[in-house]
């Protein structure tokens, strides 16, 4: 009873739940969050609500969260990744942790990328997903760029008519928004919500944001390219539509459609999936053991092992 008053020990790592048994990604804003036992509490104006520390993978702050030390103290205990958002995950601000404990994904996706053959099946893999029902095995990655190219070209074109909204090409000036015509503004606005939710999924699988595959050399190199994979379904046809309409706050309305277009769409949980297809050959297990020994003839060794010969001791 005492350690529940005092708070929780924190658990062993075999004790807590596998990624899998866990829920998906948990967003809260105007609330304050505290810690009662091993639950997390959130109070709003319409009460308070107990969440059991150990069900969360990833939280979620969005505008106006209050979250005290003790939550914070439970929430690293438990291994949960918390990441700092804007307004139902359209910006991405700071990382807490990642979500993994391990670093699996992290070595994979380093490993692929300084690697030219690995690193371009990754961006083959990128491209192949682009083109549903087409047989592209048997392009060269100079083919496979040309026709995205000429196929978004394409789709603008078909979005500037079913809306009657006229296309020039992708002009913008990251340093000035207003200067950009309305489509333009759109566009950006769109993109930079589904940056920022990229940028958060990368971070609490504990992947580089910066080591990408068809973009390189940006600190954000792999949420653009994550971020390419869903912006013709998702940021360019809600910006026609928007431009169309010429709302007075166009930029605040787009935010707001792509944002109810994640929930619909379940983008999040796809990102996840997505991510691990492309830097995984095939569905692995998570690792039972967190900590290893580096080993340059078998990889991995495992740690608390004394490899000691009798003799030496």
């Amino acid at each position: 009873m005492n350690d529940m008053q005092n708070g929780m020990k924190k658990p062993e790592l075999q004790q807590l739940p596998v990624i899998s048994d866990r829920m998906t990604f948990l967003y809260l804003e105007h609330c304050k969050i505290s810690r009662e036992d091993g639950a997390i509490t959130v109070r709003d104006q319409d009460g308070i609500i107990h969440i059991p520390a150990a069900s969360i993978t990833v939280l979620l702050l969005g505008p106006g969260t209050d979250i005290s030390h003790r939550a914070m103290e439970l929430i690293g205990d438990m291994g949960v990744s918390v990441i700092w958002v804007g307004e139902h995950g359209v910006r991405y601000y700071a990382l807490g942790r990642s979500l993994n404990a391990h670093t699996h994904l992290l070595e994979r996706q380093a490993k692929l990328a300084v690697n030219t053959r690995s690193h371009l099946a990754v961006v083959r893999k990128m491209y192949e997903m682009r083109f549903a029902g087409e047989d592209v095995s048997g392009l060269t990655l100079q083919q496979l760029r040309g026709r995205e190219g000429s196929r978004m070209r394409r789709f603008y074109r078909e979005q500037s008519k079913k809306w009657n909204v006229p296309w020039h090409g992708r002009n913008y000036d990251a340093e000035d928004f207003a200067s950009g015509d309305p489509i333009n503004q759109a566009l950006s606005a769109g993109n930079v919500c589904l940056y920022g939710l990229a940028s958060a999924v990368i971070a609490a699988l504990g992947c580089s944001l910066g080591l990408g595959f068809v973009h390189v050399g940006h600190e954000f190199s792999f949420a653009y390219d994550i971020a390419d994979l869903y912006k013709s379904e998702i940021t360019i046809p809600i910006a026609f539509q928007t431009a169309a309409e010429n709302p007075p706050e166009l930029p605040n309305v787009v935010r707001r459609r792509v944002r109810d277009s994640f929930a619909k769409t379940h983008i999040l949980e796809r990102m996840v999936r997505d991510i691990k297809y492309l830097l995984s050959e095939e569905a692995e297990p998570e690792p039972e053991q967190v900590l290893y020994l580096w080993d340059n003839l078998h990889e991995h060794m495992d740690s608390g092992v004394s490899y000691g010969k009798e003799e030496d001791g």
